[in-house]
């Protein structure tokens, strides 16, 4: 099936907003997979080192406080440590492991069907007024289950509110405008979080070789910014998106609105059990750290300091707090049947981040080969005295990274991939300048997030499209896009005064995340 598909007549000529996304498509198909734009890179570096390593700069480090000299990588010397130190690389890239052990966990309790169970209930329960935003709510949430969203929330919400008596398109509208729309809001950790931490770390010390970001560094503005995409989104679905669709009939032949009035007595109970196991966790927890004495504090007593075992602990900590009621669901359930069931969904867990580690090989090489050519930090504090020069305020230069990033985003359907390859340039830059890194990812997870919903190249672009077809069959990426660009625009306009308002009144961005750097 197409992802064109849509049921015009012949002799109708194509919207602005086809033309528009068959431009954006086409655009974004030249483009390489990200990991070839990082080996790309690496060559377009070795290239550039060996050309600007013929030159002498007076922009003087601000840190060393010697002048910038950019290292020449095609020297023989600089290839054999490259070739020697290749693996090395790639084992001690910090985003990899730190992926890779949470979603272990999360693997778990997904396979198992705990996760799935919880989302049906949290919808289950819901009154009809609340319907909208708690559906966003539940959204959001499925941020802690990787693509689990895409594949239960999106659906579950053409299904619940068709069987509601709402249109079903509006459903879906709104599910995907919490999962994907509000991808960077979330009221608990997620795995986007100590993955974007581990590549704004890597990008800092760029500047700062001692720079260290707290994988929480972003969890109160990105709480609080879920309420904020609650509101949007239940605005915007029932004042603009569910007024419009009462000219879009739904098809004679569309899948009849279901009955989800309950569940059956071994999901509810595996899901209770499992349930009570996570917050027995989450209490032992706290009680292993409430002593001034625990050994989870730093050795002065504090529980946030980088020096804790508690924040070193953040990303294992997830991995133990999902596997186990992941394994007691599945036991209870029948899911997990024996213990190698349990190493079968890690092992399926693994299998699908096949892709993300061949990209991180990629893009770890580039990295190290960006920072030892000092390239990155010669642009930094190129860009650092442009930005001087022009004296523009900081909020100005926040919105301006927002909107960057939400039109890169437009053709760089990744979020690890569009970090890692702009994080490098921006997060020095503006470091130069006084705004911390905590505060430009921040910015980038706004416009990260807008636009997803208006790209066709996001992944999960035409699987939405294949939703929408199940009542509507004429229904295509102009009929998505459409429904969604009200979302985006509205996302983009108060998310960013959001970020604004939000430094201005100086509430923390996270644990240990300041606002400004003082090099």
């Amino acid at each position: 099936m197409s992802n064109h598909a849509v049921n015009k007549a012949p002799d109708t000529p194509p919207s602005a907003m086809d033309k528009f996304l068959n431009l954006i498509e086409r655009a974004g198909n030249k483009i390489p997979d990200p990991a070839l734009l990082f080996f790309w890179g690496l060559i377009i570096v070795w290239g550039l080192s060996a050309l600007f390593s013929q030159f002498q700069f007076e922009l003087i480090h601000p840190v060393t406080g010697t002048a910038i000299e950019v290292k020449n990588l095609l020297t023989g010397q600089s290839l054999a440590e490259f070739l020697a130190g290749m693996v090395k690389t790639f084992t001690g890239f910090a985003p990899l492991g730190i992926v890779l052990v949470a979603m272990l966990g999360v693997g778990v309790a997904e396979a198992s069907g705990f996760i799935n169970t919880g989302l049906k209930k949290m919808l289950n329960v819901t009154p009809a007024k609340l319907l909208t935003p708690m559906l966003i709510l539940v959204a959001i949430v499925s941020h802690t289950a990787a693509d689990a969203g895409y594949v239960l929330v999106i659906p579950l919400g053409g299904i619940i509110f068709h069987a509601a008596g709402r249109h079903p398109l509006a459903g879906i509208a709104a599910a995907f405008a919490g999962v994907s729309g509000g991808f960077s809001a979330n009221f608990i950790p997620s795995g986007i979080d100590p993955l974007l931490a581990g590549f704004t770390e890597s990008a800092a010390q760029i500047l700062d070789k001692d720079y260290v970001v707290n994988p929480l560094s972003n969890l109160m503005f990105t709480g609080f910014s879920s309420l904020l995409v609650i509101a949007v989104g239940w605005y915007v679905t029932e004042k603009i998106i569910e007024p419009r669709l009462k000219n879009t009939p739904i098809d004679e032949d569309a899948e009849e609105a279901p009955d989800l009035a309950s569940f059956t007595a071994i999901e509810s109970k595996a899901f209770n059990r499992a349930g009570i196991a996570m917050l027995v966790g989450i209490f032992a927890l706290i009680a292993a750290v409430y002593p001034e004495t625990s050994p989870l504090r730093s050795p002065e007593g504090e529980v946030t300091a980088f020096t804790a075992p508690l924040m070193q602990s953040i990303v294992p900590l997830i991995f133990i707090l999902f596997v186990i009621p992941g394994v007691i669901y599945g036991r209870v359930a029948g899911t997990f049947k024996q213990s190698s069931d349990i190493i079968k969904a890690m092992s399926a867990t693994m299998g699908t981040m096949g892709g993300y580690i061949v990209m991180s090989f990629f893009c770890a090489q580039f990295l190290a080969a960006f920072t030892q050519s000092n390239l990155g930090t010669l642009l930094a504090l190129s860009g650092a005295d442009l930005l001087k020069a022009m004296n523009l305020p900081g909020q100005i230069t926040i919105v301006g990274m927002i909107l960057l990033t939400a039109t890169v985003n437009l053709l760089i359907g990744s979020s690890s991939a569009k970090w890692a390859l702009i994080g490098p340039i921006f997060v020095p830059m503006l470091m130069a300048v006084g705004i911390s890194p905590e505060l430009t990812q921040a910015a980038y997870r706004v416009g990260d997030s807008v636009s997803n919903i208006v790209s066709p190249l996001m992944v999960f672009f035409p699987l939405v499209v294949v939703y929408t077809q199940r009542y509507v069959k004429s229904s295509g990426i102009g009929t998505l896009a459409s429904m969604m660009m009200p979302y985006s625009i509205a996302l983009l306009i108060c998310w960013t005064a959001f970020l604004l308002i939000y430094w201005t009144i100086g509430i923390p961005l996270g644990v240990s995340a300041p606002y400004s750097y003082s090099m």
